[in-house]
């Protein structure tokens, strides 16, 4: 399982006791993170995670989208997800293996640039 790491803040213990209640979403997430540059997790009917989503479109950036219910379900997997990450909020969004933040962290780094450095570093 890939470890969740955002600015030093490392969840394994979290990670560890989590995952034995919810491992097909931890397994998910976590692999969806291991695999793909840019992975986005979020819920239905939050428009930060639609916003997320667009900004990442609208960069011309490829991303993983994995939806896990919405204000009305699927609240434990999501605390699962939280609990895993040590992020509180979503969307999550990881970028080869690092959660970088939420929507407002995406957005900054979409417009600094910070972003593309991190998708072109581990191209490199």
């Amino acid at each position: 399982m890939t470890r969740a790491v955002f600015q030093g803040h490392s969840t394994d213990g979290a990670a560890r006791a989590i995952a034995a209640n919810h491992p097909e979403v931890i397994s998910a997430v976590a692999e969806a993170v291991e695999r793909d540059a840019v992975v986005v997790v979020g819920m239905a009917q939050n428009p930060f995670v639609k916003k997320a989503r667009a900004a990442l479109t609208e960069a011309g950036v490829p991303f993983s989208y994995l939806e896990y219910g919405s204000y009305f379900s699927q609240w434990k997997e999501r605390l699962a997800v939280k609990m895993w990450s040590g992020w509180p909020t979503f969307p999550q969004v990881f970028v080869h293996g690092t959660l970088i933040g939420g929507f407002t962290d995406l957005q900054a780094a979409i417009a600094d640039d910070s972003l593309k450095a991190l998708l072109e570093a581990e191209q490199g």
